[in-house]
């Protein structure tokens, strides 16, 4: 892989960071930005991931690709967890709350994780299902043939909807809400809709690293139609990995996709007029701005009065000088923000 495919890869991924950041913003706005970043950014992020998976032949050993996984998702997640959570029970403290029982509850939503744990931990849910993809993806790739690893790839994508009609229809109420009535460890039934996302960029990953003019046109046109469609209300479109919406059997691959498409072919071509190092600079300290971007907001709103241009900027520059201060003064600080190539304090 060439080093400017690289490069927009690195840039697309700091985009996307900023629409996380955006996509969380608490306040009211007259256009419904946050509704149709939901509709692709997510799928966006699983999808890259599969866009770089190895397979593992089926006489490989697994466990070496599984431990790097472990060390890139998970050890940033419980090093994240016990700073926010740190954090977050120093203040209750601070404010007089002793309440053995409210911390006993608290910690026993964060052990199951997922859609159950909000504020400070919404991004949380993303990181376990990330890692139970690959895991599920390993195993299917390693052990099943092609037609297989369709079926099952179809078979998930139509329980997860069936999930989501259960949740969304039957039970019905705020998508939050309604999924939360459905228990479910560190959200692992939204890997059966992710892994959909992942497979796609793992089979069409020759179309990916090349997006050519007549696909960035025709998906052009389709984003650009349904977002139209939703504004005149000809649609009512949603997608919500995190509370299990899925509005459309069809849509639900079709607008993503489209503008998955859209994203990457815009940077594979801007890439090679300006660099946009400032974006690939985002995504070097991704991993920070993730966790911490609503903490942040949650820190200093009460302090501060600002829009949506300062909630993103507040988002992105805190954590980012926060992961530098990880990086250059904690021991091991590169390890625990999942950098594999860091000397690490410990072997598994």
């Amino acid at each position: 892989m060439s080093k400017k495919r690289l490069t927009w890869v690195d840039v697309t991924k700091g985009f996307l960071m900023i629409l996380v950041v955006i996509g969380h913003y608490p306040g009211e706005l007259d256009f419904p930005l946050a509704k149709y970043i939901y509709w692709f950014h997510m799928p966006a992020f699983f999808l890259l991931s599969g866009l770089f998976f190895k397979e593992i032949s089926e006489d490989e050993s697994s466990h070496k690709t599984v431990k790097k996984r472990f060390l890139q998702l998970m050890v940033p997640y419980l090093f994240f967890l016990m700073i926010i959570t740190g954090i977050r029970y120093g203040m209750e403290l601070s404010l007089g709350n002793f309440d053995l029982s409210w911390y006993l509850q608290d910690l026993s939503t964060l052990v199951i994780g997922g859609r159950f744990a909000r504020g400070a931990y919404g991004v949380f849910w993303f990181v376990t299902t990330l890692f139970f993809t690959y895991l599920l993806f390993i195993w299917m790739t390693k052990h099943l043939s092609r037609v297989k690893q369709i079926i099952l790839l179809a078979t998930c994508y139509l329980v997860a909807h069936f999930e989501s009609i259960f949740a969304m229809r039957v039970i019905s109420g705020a998508p939050d809400e309604a999924s939360q009535t459905i228990p479910m460890l560190w959200n692992l039934d939204v890997v059966l809709m992710a892994i959909v996302y992942f497979a796609l960029g793992y089979y069409a990953k020759s179309v990916w690293m090349n997006i050519t003019l007549p696909w960035l046109i025709g998906a052009g046109v389709v984003a650009i139609g349904a977002v139209f469609a939703d504004r005149v209300g000809f649609i009512d479109y949603h997608l919500s990995m995190k509370f299990l919406r899925y509005d459309h059997l069809v849509l639900d691959l079709v607008i993503p996709i489209a503008f998955i498409i859209v994203i990457l072919g815009l940077f594979q071509r801007l890439t090679k007029i300006v660099p946009l190092n400032w974006l690939a600079n985002i995504e070097k300290h991704s991993i920070s701005i993730m966790y911490l971007h609503i903490l942040t907001d949650i820190i200093l709103n009460d302090y501060f009065q600002y829009g949506i241009i300062g909630f993103t900027t507040l988002g992105l520059v805190i954590p980012i000088l926060v992961s530098i201060a990880i990086q250059k003064m904690i021991p091991y600080g590169k390890f625990f923000l999942g950098d594999i190539r860091a000397k690490k304090p410990i072997e598994i």
